[in-house]
């Protein structure tokens, strides 16, 4: 019994040393990665506090969202009525340009950073970028220590990841952990590719690095999926790469250009893609071409799906973005897209993003109304107005039982496509509507307050 014991002991003994020795070591990526991290503190006068309280006047108890982590408000030494709020950051040079996140330093009248070995810097905010939630700052230093910048593009799912920041304002916090997704599009955000992690990010950790395991910054930790505002084993970051990038054009421009196609897209269902006849559901569908823009000039239409945007892949129609957005105003886009069934490419000069879009919004029709009862629907024409507003179309008025209301059609939509044929008013929808076929799912293009999308409409 005893030699059984030794033995099964010694078995232990041998099977945790290979287990620890297959884990990574990180001492020696911190001991040289931490002098270049830096905690941020910033400042908001009583006069300017008003947008900063709305950010933290938030419910306790609200639903799951994405929010970004501001750091915990803390009172200021210099009265109650100032704020403070800790983040992090990471120097990328040695004369003091700094990476961090918009939302750790946005509105802020001071900014303050802290260094490895306790010297406190006040920073100016060179830049700052909303859309990709990225801000740089320059402190008046020489010969700092600067963090090692890896290739984003070349990180793999599963691989190893570290951070280092100021959870709570723990300064130099270390967590680690694995890369769960890359190209990760979250709400209101189309222009980054989030990498997906499992590190333990917190309020604090915003703007800090995320590093392989050969001590390059791959990623700067931005975002987390929480229920009640702490971690929760879902974390984001952006890819640096996608960072570097717009921190040159915030040090060289003062602003950010991004590539602009000019359309609106929805994803691919299967449904969708049977409808279309592809073979399998991926790609960037567009609902709508915009007037005036680069995909107008191109010919491309309601209705295409585009595949790939210079040789890459689009798998989902959040891809596109990611694609367009990283190419500069004049550069060339060519593009896979499929029209009718039949694929084609496409050349698009690219244009610059405008400062806004507009949308215009659906409005119900005067009663001049045909009714189809083989889909289940009541519609009307445009008046003058709407048709001037809206272009093609007609308006729903009323849904009955049968394929529209399963289709999900709804009244006041907006149709103004279906299998491909533009209806232009009543008379278009009756005939088309007529020559459907059974069984099988055909595109429909709706226009829902002021959104635009294709649904699958089926004859059984």
């Amino acid at each position: 019994m005893n030699k059984a014991i030794r033995w099964i002991v010694g078995f232990l003994v041998i099977f945790s040393s290979a287990v620890r020795a297959d884990l990574p070591d990180f001492r020696d990526l911190v001991k040289d990665a931490s002098p270049a991290v830096v905690n941020i503190s910033t400042v908001q006068h009583p006069g300017n506090a008003n947008r900063y309280s709305q950010q933290y006047g938030l419910p306790d108890e609200m639903p799951e969202i994405f929010r970004h982590f501001f750091g915990a408000p803390m009172p200021s030494p210099r009265g109650k009525q100032d704020r403070e709020s800790l983040g992090s950051g990471f120097i990328i040079s040695k004369d003091g340009y700094i990476l961090t996140n918009n939302h750790v330093v946005q509105d802020a009248d001071e900014i303050v950073v802290r260094l490895n070995d306790r010297r406190e810097l006040e920073a100016t905010l060179v830049g700052a970028d909303p859309s990709s939630d990225l801000a740089v700052l320059k402190v008046d230093a020489k010969n700092l220590p600067t963090v090692r910048l890896g290739n984003s593009d070349k990180l793999d799912v599963g691989e190893w990841v570290v951070a280092i920041g100021s959870p709570f304002g723990f300064d130099y916090s270390v967590t680690a952990g694995i890369v769960s997704a890359k190209g990760r599009s979250l709400p209101n955000e189309n222009y980054v590719p989030f990498i997906q992690t499992d590190v333990a990010i917190n309020p604090g950790n915003s703007g800090g690095p995320l590093f392989n395991l050969d001590g390059e910054v791959v990623g700067i930790n931005s975002q987390i999926y929480t229920r009640s505002g702490g971690f929760m084993g879902v974390s984001f970051a952006i890819p640096i790469n996608v960072a570097l990038d717009v921190a040159d054009q915030l040090k060289s421009k003062g602003k950010v250009t991004r590539g602009w196609l000019g359309v609106v897209i929805q994803e691919v269902s299967k449904d969708l893609a049977d409808s279309f006849g592809l073979d399998r559901a991926a790609g960037a569908l567009i609902v709508q071409v915009l007037e005036n823009s680069p995909a107008e000039a191109a010919g491309l239409v309601s209705g295409d799906i585009i595949t790939r945007v210079n040789g890459h892949d689009i798998y989902l129609s959040s891809d596109l973005p990611h694609r367009i957005g990283r190419l500069g105003a004049g550069d060339t886009a060519k593009l896979d897209v499929v029209r009718g069934g039949k694929k084609k490419k496409i050349e698009v000069e690219i244009g610059a993003m405008p400062d806004s879009d507009g949308n215009v919004l659906a409005r119900n029709a005067e009663p001049e109304q045909s009714q189809s009862n083989r889909i289940g629907v009541l519609v009307a024409e445009l008046t003058d107005r709407q048709r001037k507003d809206m272009g093609n179309g007609v308006i729903v008025k009323e849904v009955r039982r049968g394929p529209a209301a399963n289709a999900g059609v709804v009244r006041g939509d907006l149709i103004t496509m279906i299998g491909g044929e533009i209806i232009r008013g009543v008379d278009d929808f009756d005939r088309i509507i007529a020559a459907l076929p059974e069984k099988r799912n055909v595109p429909m293009r709706i226009v829902r307050r002021g959104q635009a999308s294709f649904i699958p409409l089926r004859i059984d």
